[in-house]
């Protein structure tokens, strides 16, 4: 009843206070006429100019803000909870504490030239630190509280378990504060009617809406199946954070329209039980963050309110408390292909596996020389081979040094010497009757200056002869 006076007082107030003081100032001036031929008239004019200022005084008095409001933030660690007050509150910097968290954010009444602070509890994600929600929320102040969840969206596979658990945690607190029972039945009552009592906006002239006639306001239509089976006794606002993060769902994890619609569908049918609103908010892109804030006023202290519901987009869904039911939450599952409406949230929007970080265990290099002489024991071992066969150490060794003008024999100088320097006669002859038998494959039938000691040519089956000159090498025996 207070909330909806207070709508009523700020649907326009410079226009009723222009109202009432040119009502006064008429009925002062003008009066009926028995009034004005019998009594003086200045003197009913000074009476009259004091009882309108006195009555403007009265009234500015009564429709000061009221003080002592409070908004309980509720999240995982991590969700954004503070960062979200902050922008609420206007500040770019804040550090962020533990266990209980004290914010605020103004509020200003330009019609009445008031302002007030909404104190913002923002407790801790740990459970541990759950109690001291006695702090945010005694038992006198329970009617002056409103509670809002924070869900976020860039992990949608612990929602539903979140919104569970932290409301919970506030039914918990508010059966140990053990309100008064006509107390809490009153606060449950309020939250019914206001369910009840929701209109949607834009109906009226300047967007505003169009009240009610006495037989529609005696009238309420009855809550369904769903609808405010766990009245706490004060209101839910469910914030979904960080909303700018879907994108990122829909190329690292390949969610589809009908996931996104189906993690919505489950949020709406959570706060349908509670009666809750439901907000999606992006800091990061400034999303619904005046719709958020002109809401939670408009909630604590009556201030008018001509946001309509949003579900169109589906990152910026706004749906305030009393518009939604379940035949339009059953407009999402019309698009469902692959999922089912009734199919459990936890085997739908599965948490994608962690991907664990493989240290692989370092390999220290040996130094370069122990290398080398390990290489030299093993090329000492292997046995020389020559044209495909083994080659006979105890022939003669040749005396002279041959003159190579090409790099393949170079190279083959390279593999075959041994690289510590020793050298023996087994492994040079091997090296020189190689290269005559490589020259004599490619030179001709012989090689000249070989004599009688040359091999003769050596060819594969299907080699073709080549033409090129090739410089022979020359050597003595």
């Amino acid at each position: 009843a207070a909330t909806s006076g207070r709508s009523a007082q700020f649907t326009s107030p410079a226009k009723m206070a222009t109202s009432g003081r040119s009502a006064l100032l008429s009925s002062t001036l003008t009066g009926p006429k028995s009034t004005l031929e019998n009594s003086n008239p200045e003197e009913d004019d000074g009476q009259n100019l004091w009882s309108t200022i006195l009555s403007e005084v009265s009234t500015h008095s009564r429709s000061k803000l009221p003080s002592g409001k409070n908004v309980l933030v509720m999240g995982e660690v991590g969700s954004g909870k503070t960062t979200l007050v902050a922008k609420l509150q206007g500040v770019e910097e804040y550090m962020k504490g533990r266990g209980l968290e004290y914010l605020y954010f103004s509020v200003h009444d330009d019609d009445i030239d008031d302002h007030t602070r909404c104190n913002a509890w923002v407790l801790d994600g740990d459970l541990y630190h759950k109690g001291l929600q006695g702090v945010a929320v005694p038992v006198d102040s329970i009617g002056n509280t409103l509670l809002l969840i924070t869900v976020d969206m860039s992990r949608p596979w612990n929602a539903l378990d979140s919104l569970q658990k932290w409301a919970a945690v506030a039914r918990e607190h508010i059966d140990k504060l053990r309100v008064a029972p006509e107390t809490l039945r009153e606060l449950e009552h309020r939250l019914v009617k206001q369910f009840q009592e929701y209109t949607e906006p834009g109906s009226g002239e300047d967007g505003t809406p169009q009240r009610r006639s006495e037989e529609e306001e005696s009238v309420l239509l009855p809550l369904g199946d769903n609808t405010l089976t766990h009245n706490l006794g004060i209101p839910v606002v469910v914030v979904c954070t960080k909303c700018d993060a879907i994108s990122t769902l829909e190329k690292e994890h390949d969610y589809r329209d009908e996931h996104l619609d189906f993690i919505q569908s489950h949020i709406r049918r959570f706060c349908l039980q509670y009666g809750a609103s439901l907000v999606y908010t992006s800091v990061k892109e400034m999303k619904n963050l005046d719709i958020l804030y002109k809401y939670l006023v408009h909630r604590l202290y009556g201030f008018p309110f001509h946001c309509p519901a949003q579900v169109v987009e589906r990152d910026a869904v706004f749906i305030p408390s009393g518009w939604d039911n379940e035949k339009k939450i059953a407009i999402l599952h019309e698009n469902f292909q692959t999922v089912k409406a009734d199919d459990s949230f936890e085997d739908v929007i599965v948490k994608p596996p962690v991907r664990k970080i493989v240290h692989e265990k370092e390999i220290q290099a040996e130094d370069d020389q122990v290398f080398l002489v390990k290489l030299q024991s093993l090329l000492a071992k292997q046995p020389a081979v020559t044209a495909g066969r083994p080659v006979d150490t105890t022939s003669r060794a040749p005396t002279g040094s041959p003159r190579t003008s090409n790099r393949s024999a170079a190279a083959n100088v390279a593999n075959t010497m041994p690289q510590s320097g020793q050298t023996s006669e087994g492994v040079l002859a091997n090296f020189f009757n190689s290269l005559l038998t490589k020259k004599a494959g490619t030179g001709g039938p012989g090689t000249p200056g070989g004599g009688n000691n040359t091999p003769g040519t050596v060819r594969k089956s299907g080699e073709k002869a080549h033409t090129q000159t090739h410089t022979h090498t020359h050597t003595k025996y």
